[in-house]
Parts: C-alpha cells; structure tokens; sequence
C-alpha cells in the first residue's frame, strides 16, 4: 500500500523556491539540509495530517556527480512548481514489482533521518516525472513529526496527464487518497490548499 507523504517543489535555486512558497501560501519553509547523494538540499514546511511541503534544488557547493540527481532536477529549468510528488511506504520492494519504473533502491540519510528511494537511472519517473516517487522511511520518526505546524492542509493534488486514466488505474490498487485527482491535459501538477487565510495554489 501506499501512503501520501509529501510534495516537492522544485527550483533552480533553493532561496528562490522558498520565497515562490512563501508568495504563495503566506508561510515560510523553514530549515532542511543536505542530500550528499544526490548534491541537492531542501527546506520543508509542515502541513496538517502528517504531509509536508518540499523545496528542493541542486547545492551550488555539491560536486558533479557521475550519475542522474533524483526528482529530475539535472534537467529542471524556469521558474519554481511543483515538480514531483511522493508516497510511502512499508515495502519498497513490493511497490517496485508492482509499479515497474520507479527505479532502484537508493539508501539515504540526513542528521537522524533513513530513508530508501526508487530512483530511476535518469532521475525521470514514468508518465514525464507525474507518478509518485516512493519511499519506504527507515527512522523511528517522520520527519513531518518535527516540523512546526503551519494550519495549512492539502485539498487537492491534481495530477494531469495525456495519459491520467492510465496512472490513476497503475496506482489504484495501492493508493487510496480522494484528495489526488487525475485529470487528462498536458503533464503537470497542482496543489490546492486550505490556509488560515482562505484557499491558495501552487502550480
């Protein structure tokens, strides 16, 4: 089964992302870190129900890396949106041989945080980076439980694609969340959300 976990914003740079959030939904990311791996950071904004908002992009300070980043940020250009999104869960090899493509099994950490990835060779998840990466958290505590809690909650994921009826039904058997819509248009994602100051997007 899979769960929800999170959405990742992606820019080109991290500060700038953070503002494009910040704009957005009148709430600040605070703090990440550093994904040596992968040669990218973060910050993360908490969001009701145990979700967080990502905004990830390449570390200036990262060295070249002789394989693909993951979230398909070696190719990301233009302004900051939503890039990807993720679900966990408690058997990363199960989902790997139900959902052929999300990529092989990358061991992670940052601070007290393990985790394992399906990451694709070219860091391109099927249906152009519209399925979900899958987790599978290694830790005692997720990371969403140490996050400040912001009273901004996820209304809607809507997930668009040429071919959605045929990533809602690859995903069907092992998520179960009305709060992902799949719709048929050009491959994008958006985020609807409830805030303390009335509805708000992210694109």
């Amino acid at each position: 089964m899979l769960k929800l976990d999170h959405i990742a914003v992606a820019a080109t740079n991290l500060e700038e992302g953070a503002d494009w959030v910040h704009r957005a939904l009148d709430a600040a990311p605070g703090p990440g870190g550093q994904h040596a791996h992968f040669g990218t950071h973060n910050r993360l904004l908490g969001l009701e129900d145990g979700l967080y908002l990502e905004v990830i992009a390449v570390d200036p300070a990262a060295p070249p890396l002789p394989y693909a980043r993951w979230f398909d940020l070696d190719r990301f250009s233009g302004p900051p949106r939503i890039g990807n999104w993720i679900c966990r869960t408690d058997d990363l090899e199960g989902a790997q041989a139900a959902l052929p493509g999300i990529g092989a099994q990358v061991p992670l950490e940052r601070g007290d945080l393990r985790w394992r990835m399906a990451v694709p060779e070219n860091g391109q998840l099927p249906f152009d980076d519209c399925h979900p990466a899958v987790i599978q958290w290694d830790c005692a505590r997720h990371p969403a439980a140490s996050l400040a809690r912001s009273g901004i909650a996820l209304r809607r994921l809507i997930v668009s694609h040429p071919q959605a009826e045929d990533l809602r039904a690859r995903l069907a058997p092992l998520l179960t969340d009305d709060r992902v819509v799949y719709v048929t248009g050009p491959a994008a994602l958006r985020a609807e959300f409830d805030t303390p100051d009335g509805p708000r997007d992210l694109g």
